[in-house]
């Protein structure tokens, strides 16, 4: 799969559909959608993996009713920036979403350093949410958070109407 520059993707989504932001672990993936405008991302849900069939269909459906153009997966690159073995699983996701499950969006990767502890960190201390609640919020949090960043990074690079 031909790896595609967050900066190239707002031309390459039609206009009026949204981004979908996907944290993507061994056990769930987090999901995340954005305005129409590319200016803020809020959290959706949380998906139980199973098979990659039932959760590509889960996402196909997400992106039917949501109006998805594209999407921004977390990419969780090591602390010194090199990549290990859960970016090449993220990457594999990616791929099969494409070949296999038939997606015909864009797919781009968004470095997703931290994300999961910052939500973490946010639930605890601002939210004040005990452990069993945060268990149920943080993957569409961080999910959030992910392609927040990513919409905030498309934002500085497109100059103000």
């Amino acid at each position: 799969m031909q790896e595609i520059d967050i900066y190239d993707l707002p031309d390459l989504v039609n206009k009026n559909k949204r981004l979908l932001g996907l944290d993507p672990g061994t056990k769930t993936i987090g999901v995340a959608v954005s305005d129409r405008d590319f200016k803020v991302a809020s959290p959706v849900k949380t998906i139980k993996r199973t098979k990659f069939k039932n959760d590509a269909q889960e996402l196909k459906e997400i992106c039917a009713d949501k109006n998805i153009g594209g999407i921004v997966m977390g990419l969780p690159v090591n602390m010194d920036g090199s990549e290990g073995p859960r970016c090449q699983s993220v990457r594999t996701l990616a791929d099969n979403l494409k070949r296999i499950a038939g997606f015909e969006i864009p797919i781009v990767f968004w470095d997703e350093r931290m994300s999961t502890s910052a939500v973490e960190r946010f639930l605890i201390g601002e939210a004040d949410m005990t452990r069993k609640n945060r268990a149920k919020v943080i993957d569409k949090a961080a999910a959030a958070y992910i392609l927040q960043g990513a919409l905030d990074a498309i934002q500085r690079k497109i100059p103000f109407p």
